[in-house]
C-alpha cells in the first residue's frame, strides 16, 4: 500500500513537471526588458524566448516574431532549446516506461522485473529534470552577468523571466518525482525464490513388515 502511494506521488510530480517543461519551452518570456535608469518609463516591454521574440505595448498589444535563424542564435540559446526539446522527450518515455511497470497496471506479471521498470522510469526523470536545469541556470547567470556589466547598454539589458522561474519548479518536481520512483519499490531478493514443499517422514517399516515401535512413542 505503501509502495503504491509513493508511485503515485512520484509520478504525479514527474508528469507535472514535463508538463510544466513544455510550458517553459514554448513561453517566450525567458529574457525580459529591465526597467532600470532610462529605461523606467518606456511604452513597450520586450521578451526574448527560445523560438520568438514578442514586443508588449503599453496598450496591451502584442506582436511576436519567430527567430530567422538557427546558426545565427547564440551558443547559450542553441543549447537550451537542445537541451529543453531532449527533456520533454525524455519525460514522455518515462511516463510510458514507469505505467508499464506500475502496481495498477497488468503490462508485465513478474513483480520483480516491474519494480525495477518504475526505477528505471525515475533514472530517466532525474535525467530529464538535469537536462533542463543546465539551461535554465546557463541562462541566467548570462542575463545576470550583462546585467551587472557596464559595457552593455541599458537598453539591452534584461532580467529574468517567468520562463526560468517555471522552468527551476519542473526541474525540482521532476527530480524529487524521479527520487520517490527510485525508492518506491525496493527489489526483494528472499520472495525471488519459490517456495518448497517438504513432505512429513514417512513410517519406516521393519524387515517383518511389521512397524517399528519407535512410531508408537
Amino acid at each position: 500500500m505503501i509502495s503504491a502511494c509513493l508511485e503515485i506521488i512520484g509520478l504525479g510530480l514527474s508528469v507535472t513537471g514535463t508538463l510544466l517543461v513544455m510550458v517553459a519551452c514554448g513561453l517566450p518570456m525567458w529574457k525580459v526588458s529591465a526597467f532600470i535608469e532610462g529605461n523606467i518609463v518606456v511604452a513597450q516591454n520586450i521578451w526574448d524566448g527560445l523560438w520568438m521574440s514578442c514586443v508588449v505595448q503599453s496598450t496591451g498589444q502584442m506582436q511576436c516574431k519567430m527567430h530567422d535563424s538557427v546558426l545565427a542564435l547564440n551558443t547559450d540559446l542553441q543549447t537550451a532549446r537542445a537541451l529543453t526539446v531532449i527533456s520533454a522527450v525524455l519525460g514522455v518515455q518515462a511516463l510510458m516506461i514507469t505505467i508499464a511497470g506500475a502496481q495498477c497496471t497488468n503490462c508485465i506479471s513478474k513483480e520483480s522485473i516491474k519494480a525495477k521498470v518504475v526505477n528505471v522510469g525515475g533514472v530517466i526523470y532525474i535525467i530529464s529534470g538535469l537536462f533542463v536545469l543546465v539551461p535554465l541556470c546557463w541562462m541566467a547567470n548570462n542575463i545576470i552577468s550583462d546585467f551587472y556589466d557596464p559595457q552593455v547598454p541599458y537598453a539591452k539589458k534584461r532580467e529574468i523571466g517567468a520562463a526560468l522561474y517555471i522552468g527551476w519548479a519542473a526541474s525540482a518536481m521532476l527530480l524529487v518525482g524521479g527520487v520517490i520512483l527510485c525508492f518506491s519499490r525496493p527489489h526483494d531478493e528472499k520472495s525471488s525464490y519459490p517456495l518448497k514443499y517438504v513432505p512429513p517422514p514417512t513410517k519406516s517399516t521393519s524387515i517383518n513388515g511389521d512397524y517399528d515401535k519407535r512410531n508408537y512413542v
